[in-house]
C-alpha cells in the first residue's frame, strides 16, 4: 500500500536526527519510495536462503530477526517502533539472508524496495548524506550491542536492557528475551525477579 504523509510522519522525525529535511524532499523523494505493510502475529517478513526486499522502520509493533542453529532460534535483534530492522548484509548486497524476520505482535512497517532507496539515495547530495548518516548510526549501534555481549556479566547486560526499554519486557515472550540477552531461560527468571523487588 502507498504511504500517505500522516503515515510517515514518524520515520521523517527518525531521519530528522541524521540531516535536515525540507517538506519538498519529504514530498516528491522519500514519499513516493515507501510502502506501508502489514503483518499478523507470527508473520514472517524475511525467509533465510531469499534476497531481503525490503528496508524496514517500525510503526506500530514488535519484530525479531533470528537464525537457526540445530533446530534453535538464536535471535539477534528484537525492535519495537521508531528502528529500523532488515537482514541488511542481504539487502545491500543482493545474496541470501542468513536471517528470518517475524512478527511478534501485529505489526505495521514503513517498507523500502532496494531499488528505491538506491533513487533515494541518487537523487541528492543531502539524500546520500542522510543514507550514510543512518547507515552509520545501525553500525554503531550493532557494534555497541556486540562489546555488551562479550565485555557485560548476564546481569548487567539484563538490567541495561530492561532501563532502556522497559515495555519490552511486557511485551515480548521471556524465551526470546531470554536468547536476544544471551542468558539461560532460569537465569532471565531469577533476573526478573530482582526488577520486582526494586519497585
Amino acid at each position: 500500500m502507498n504511504a500517505t504523509l500522516t503515515d510517515i510522519d514518524d520515520f521523517v522525525t527518525f531521519l530528522r536526527q541524521f540531516v535536515l529535511l525540507s517538506p519538498d524532499e519529504v514530498k516528491q523523494i522519500m514519499l513516493p519510495a515507501i510502502q506501508v505493510r502489514t503483518f499478523n502475529k507470527k508473520d514472517i517478513l524475511t525467509r533465510a536462503g531469499e534476497v531481503e526486499g525490503y528496508m524496514n522502520f517500525i510503526k506500530k509493533g514488535t519484530l525479531r530477526k533470528y537464525y537457526v542453529q540445530d533446530k534453535d532460534e538464536i535471535i539477534v535483534q528484537i525492535s519495537i517502533e521508531g528502528h529500523l530492522i532488515s537482514s541488511q548484509e542481504s539487502f545491500y548486497t543482493r545474496t541470501p539472508s542468513e536471517y528470518f524476520i517475524d512478527a511478534i505482535e501485529p505489526a505495521t512497517v514503513l517498507s523500502m524496495q532496494y531499488q528505491a532507496l538506491e533513487h533515494v539515495f541518487a537523487s541528492s547530495h543531502n539524500m546520500e548524506r542522510l543514507g550514510r548518516r543512518v547507515t552509520e548510526h545501525t553500525m554503531v549501534l550493532k557494534d555497541k550491542w556486540q562489546f555488551s555481549l562479550i565485555r557485560q556479566t548476564p546481569r548487567e547486560r539484563f538490567l541495561s536492557f530492561v532501563d532502556k526499554y522497559p515495555e519490552i519486557l511486557q511485551r515480548v515472550p521471556q524465551k526470546y528475551l531470554a536468547s536476544y540477552l544471551n542468558i539461560k531461560p532460569e537465569t532471565f527468571s531469577r533476573f526478573k525477579h530482582l526488577t520486582r523487588q526494586k519497585h
